[in-house]
């Protein structure tokens, strides 16, 4: 799956089938998570992968009862270890960087998901306590995101989202542009989408416009092998003609030898 067709494709689903997800798989996702970038490259996330079905009952229990998480056969728990961010960048790191590093292996760990064709979700509603309590956790770490993995047979809707135009800012804040959608056809995703719909759009007709040119050739060809019989024609009636003129000629001539004879006589 290309790159952005599987952001395209990201949803976050609730709705679980019990087929198990294999290991493969999830060694995959929290490669993807080990794989983001983080401040300084710190990597201060710490990753449990729940499978235990008491323990996730348990988590979706401390996720504000959300009891459709208990049905997904993996929740992955993120972590942040804010020791060495704060040892470096002071409260800042530990407030602010921690959050961002796990936040960016979260997303890289969903789009893992997705690409691999399972469902996942982003529930970061839960008491974390509750939620360290279960897993044994100690004190000096902080539950960041739980995301629950499985298969689905939901099939989740479109993405509902807001106009570039409305969000994106050029320069500085509230910075617009007359024509953005132009602007965006030169930075953008625009262009591969447009010439996508012209690659789906003549794959789609092609058969349509593929049995038109050839009705057409068709005709051509009719055409041309009328105009060739039509040639033919002249030419074989010009040459007739010819003959004719040609023997009348001749025979006029023996006519006119034969009268002065006659006269003769």
């Amino acid at each position: 799956m290309e790159t952005f067709e599987c952001i395209e494709n990201r949803r976050s689903v609730r709705d679980f089938n019990d087929t198990p997800v294999e290991w493969e798989k999830v060694g995959n996702i929290l490669r993807a998570g080990q794989l983001a970038p983080s401040t300084g490259n710190v990597q201060d996330w710490r990753f449990i992968a729940v499978t235990d079905k008491t323990k996730r009952a348990a988590l979706a229990n401390a996720s504000l009862k959300q009891h459709w998480m208990a049905k997904a056969p993996v929740i992955i728990v993120v972590y942040s270890d804010p020791k060495s961010t704060q040892r470096f960048y002071g409260l800042r790191g530990e407030k602010l960087y921690t959050i961002q590093n796990c936040a960016a292996a979260i997303e890289n760990m969903l789009l893992a998901a997705t690409d691999q064709g399972l469902a996942s979700c982003w529930v970061g509603a839960f008491d974390e306590e509750m939620v360290s309590k279960v897993l044994g956790a100690p004190t000096d770490v902080r539950p960041q995101a739980l995301i629950p993995i499985g298969y689905t047979d939901a099939k989740p809707g479109e993405l509902k989202r807001n106009r570039l135009v409305d969000i994106v800012y050029i320069n500085s804040w509230n910075g617009k542009v007359v024509n953005f959608d132009l602007l965006m056809d030169d930075f953008s995703e625009v262009m591969r989408n447009k010439i996508n719909e012209a690659v789906d759009t003549v794959t789609e007709k092609a058969p349509s416009v593929g049995e038109s040119i050839a009705v057409k050739g068709k005709e051509k060809i009719k055409a041309i092998h009328a105009k060739i019989k039509g040639h033919i024609e002249k030419r074989r009636k010009k040459k007739e003609e010819q003959f004719e003129a040609e023997f009348k000629e001749e025979l006029g001539d023996e006519d006119a030898d034969i009268s002065d004879e006659e006269d003769l006589e």
